[in-house]
C-alpha cells in the first residue's frame, strides 16, 4: 500500500511569473522571524542569521538542483553551531568573538565538503530512504515546527496570559481563517501574504498591544534588522592543525545535517509537485552557499520544510519564487526593516501553523493497520528521534532499522525444493537471495551425510549476492568433499557467475554455465567416468 501526504490544497499547476514573485514575498516575511530565532540559538546576531537565510535562499535558487525549495537558517544546524561558537569563544582572548570566526571557517569546510558530495555523485543515495522514514520525517518535522512556533507565547521566557494571550490567539486563528477560506473564493494572490498583511493592518491601524517582530528582537537582546551588505572577510584564526582537528567533526556533522535535511525535503518537494529535482546538484549548491556564508559573515544553513511549503503552497514553482524571497530579505535588512518590525508575530506564527497542519502526514493514522508493523515502528520512530534530538539521528536511525528488517525478512524467506532425476542425483531448487544475513538458513537445508554422490544447486529463483554468500558455498562444498561426494551450481546468472570467479581462489566447485539439463548430464556422467 502506498501512503499519502494529506497535500490537497497543492495546485500541480505551474507557477507563473506573478505567482513566483507574490509567493517570494511571502515567504521573505516568514523568513524573518525564523532566522532570528535560530541566531538567537546559534548564539550570534539576528543579523548574522538574516544575512545566512538571504545568501543560502540566493545560491540555492539561482543554481540548486530543486526550482521552488527554499533554504534558510535552519534549527537543525543551529543546535550544533551553539557548541561551536561557545567552544570557539572559549579559546580566544576577551572580547575576541573568536567563536564567530570558528562558525565561519567551519561553514568554508561544510561548503567544501557538501560541494564535494555533490560533484561525487553522492546524493542519489537519498533513493535508499525507505517512505515510512519520509513519513517519519515530515510527522517529526511538523512536530518541532509546531513546538518552535510555540516560543512565541513567551515573553521573557514566561507564557503569555490574560488579555495579552488572547489577542494573541486571536490574531492568529484570524490568520488561519483568512488562509483557510480565500483560496476558496479567489487564488489571484496567495493566501498567507494576505493573511499577514490583514492582520498587520488590523494591529497597526487599531492600535492593538501584541508582540512584533521588533518587540520580539529586542526581547532577545538584539536592537533590530537593520544593517548593511554582507563584506567578505577571510576567518581570522589560527591556520594549524589543531584548528582543523577542532572544527573538522563540526563540519562533518552540519554537513551531514544539512544535506540530509535538504535531499529530504527534495524528495518532499518532489513529490508534491510531481516533478523530479536533482540531489546532486542540490548538494553542490548547498555546499557552495555555506561556502560563501563563511566568507561573507552568515550562519550558513539548509533547506527549510516549512518555507518550501509555503512557497509551494502560495504558487511557486520556479527559481524566480527563491530568488524574489532572498531579495526581498535583503531589501528588508537595507531599506524596510521599520515596516517589517511592525508585522505582528500572530500572523506569522497562523501561517506557520498552518503549514503544521499541512505537512503532518494525517493519513498516518488512516493505514495503522493496513501496513507492516516494522513500517508503523520505523514511522513513529523517526518522528520520535526528529523531535527528541535531530533530523540527521532520526533519519539515520530509520534506515538502519529499515534495512535491518528488510535483511531479516529475505534471510527467513530463502527455501529450497529437492528432487532426484532418474540418473540418481539430487537437485537442489534454491528460491530467494543467497546474501550474509540468510547463509545460516541456506546451510541448514543441505542433507550431506544422506545425500548421493552429485549433487545439482540451482539458482533458478535465487542470487548469490556477497562475500558470505560465496563462503557458504565453499564451507557447503567442503562439507560435501568429506563424504566424497560433489556438488554443482547450476543456472547462475552472469553477475553471479563473475562474482564467483572473482573469487576463485575462495570458492572451488563446478560451475555448469550450459542451462541446457542434457549437457549438464552427459557432464556429471564423464565426470562420474573419470573419477571411478
Amino acid at each position: 500500500m502506498k501512503l499519502k501526504y494529506d497535500f490537497k490544497f497543492i495546485d500541480k499547476k505551474q507557477g507563473t511569473v506573478k505567482d513566483d514573485i507574490l509567493s517570494g514575498l511571502t515567504v521573505s516575511l516568514a523568513l524573518v522571524p525564523e532566522a532570528v530565532a535560530f541566531a538567537f540559538v546559534a548564539g550570534v546576531s539576528p543579523v548574522i542569521g538574516l544575512y545566512g537565510a538571504f545568501m543560502m535562499g540566493l545560491i540555492t535558487s539561482m543554481i540548486g538542483g530543486r526550482p521552488g525549495m527554499i533554504s534558510g537558517a535552519t534549527g537543525a544546524m543551529a543546535v550544533v553551531m551553539v557548541s561551536l561558537v561557545k567552544e570557539g569563544t572559549a579559546m580566544g582572548g576577551a572580547g575576541e568573538m573568536m567563536g564567530l570566526q570558528y562558525l565561519f571557517a567551519t561553514l568554508v569546510l561544510v561548503g567544501i565538503i557538501q560541494m564535494s558530495v555533490g560533484f561525487l555523485r553522492l546524493g542519489k543515495f537519498i533513493r535508499l530512504v525507505p517512505h515510512s522514514v519520509m513519513m517519519g520525517f515530515v510527522n517529526g518535522l511538523a512536530i518541532v515546527i509546531f513546538l518552535s512556533q510555540l516560543n512565541m507565547f513567551k515573553v521573557g521566557g514566561v507564557w503569555l496570559s490574560g488579555a495579552p494571550l488572547y489577542t494573541m490567539l486571536g490574531l492568529v486563528g484570524g490568520t488561519m481563517l483568512i488562509m483557510t477560506f480565500l483560496p476558496k473564493i479567489s487564488k489571484a494572490i496567495p493566501a498567507a501574504l494576505v493573511g499577514i498583511l490583514v492582520i498587520s493592518a488590523i494591529v497597526i491601524l487599531g492600535g492593538i498591544e501584541t508582540e512584533t517582530v521588533k518587540s520580539f528582537i529586542q526581547a532577545r537582546g538584539g536592537t533590530g534588522i537593520k544593517a548593511g551588505l554582507p563584506s567578505f572577510n577571510v576567518p581570522m584564526i589560527p591556520l594549524n592543525f589543531e584548528t582543523l582537528r577542532f572544527i573538522f567533526p563540526y563540519a562533518i556533522i552540519l554537513a551531514a545535517v544539512g544535506l540530509i535535511e535538504s535531499l529530504m525535503t527534495l524528495s518532499l518537494v518532489d513529490e508534491l509537485t510531481e516533478t523530479r529535482g536533482s540531489g546532486n546538484r542540490e548538494c553542490a549548491a548547498q555546499g557552495a552557499a555555506n561556502l560563501v556564508n563563511g566568507f561573507f559573515g552568515g550562519m550558513g544553513g539548509c533547506a527549510m520544510i516549512g518555507q518550501s511549503i509555503i512557497n509551494i503552497k502560495s504558487g511557486g514553482r520556479n527559481r524566480l519564487s527563491g530568488i524574489v524571497a532572498a531579495l526581498s530579505l535583503l531589501a528588508f535588512i537595507l531599506f524596510a526593516s521599520d515596516y517589517i518590525e511592525m508585522v505582528p508575530i500572530a500572523a506569522l506564527v497562523g501561517v506557520m501553523f498552518m503549514v503544521v497542519i499541512g505537512t503532518f502526514a494525517w493519513s498516518t493514522f488512516n493505514v495503522i493497520n493496513k501496513i507492516p508493523v516494522a513500517d508503523l515502528i520505523v514511522i513513529v520512530l523517526v518522528t520520535g528521534l526528529t523531535v527528541i534530538f535531530d533530523l540527521a539521528i532520526a533519519v539515520l536511525a530509520g534506515v538502519i532499522v529499515s534495512a535491518l528488517v528488510f535483511a531479516w525478512e529475505n534471510a527467513v524467506r530463502i527455501r529450497a525444493n529437492t528432487k532426484i532425476d532418474e540418473h540418481g542425483i539430487k537437485h537442489y531448487e534454491i528460491i530467494g537471495p543467497l546474501f550474509f544475513g540468510s547463509t545460516t538458513f541456506f546451510n541448514g537445508r543441505f542433507d550431506v551425510q544422506n545425500d548421493p554422490q552429485e549433487v545439482v544447486i540451482d539458482f533458478r529463483e535465487s542470487r548469490i549476492m556477497d562475500q558470505s554468500a560465496i563462503e557458504a558455498i565453499n564451507k557447503l562444498d567442503e562439507r560435501y568433499q568429506k563424504e566424497g561426494k560433489t556438488i554443482h551450481l547450476r543456472h547462475l546468472s552472469k553477475d553471479c557467475i563473475k562474482l564467483i570467479k572473482r573469487a576463485e581462489k575462495i570458492c572451488d566447485v563446478n560451475i555448469v554455465e550450459d542451462p541446457n539439463y542434457r549437457v549438464a548430464i552427459d557432464h556429471y556422467r564423464k565426470h562420474l567416468e573419470t573419477t571411478a
